[in-house]
């Protein structure tokens, strides 16, 4: 009888893995992207919010990024390109209220 395969998607981390924090933030949203960008490099990552009761601690929460402690070196070099990316970066397009640049 053959044995069952098991595809990614029915893969399950095991739980018992040491996970480490590679990246925290008060916005949930760049938590995401962060998140994202660990995925599109093949790296696993876990997201945990950290909200504390705002009438006890306020301004006290975030999210939090677990690596596996194997992967915890890459993914804290990828988080550093990417904080050192210029927030506006330029592109091609230009303004409706704008004339397009000459071409020249």
């Amino acid at each position: 009888m053959a044995e069952p395969t098991s595809t990614p998607e029915e893969q399950h981390p095991n739980p018992n893995e040491k996970l480490v924090r590679v990246f925290d933030t008060e916005q949930e949203s760049e938590a995401m992207v962060v998140r994202g960008l660990l995925e599109s490099a093949g790296i696993d990552s876990d997201l945990t919010s950290l909200d504390a009761q705002q009438d006890i601690l306020p301004g006290v929460g975030g999210t939090v990024i677990l690596v596996r402690e194997e992967d915890a070196a890459k993914a804290r070099r990828m988080i550093e390109e990417y904080k050192q990316t210029p927030e506006e970066i330029e592109t091609a397009e230009y303004a409706l209220n704008e004339e397009p640049p000459a071409e020249g």
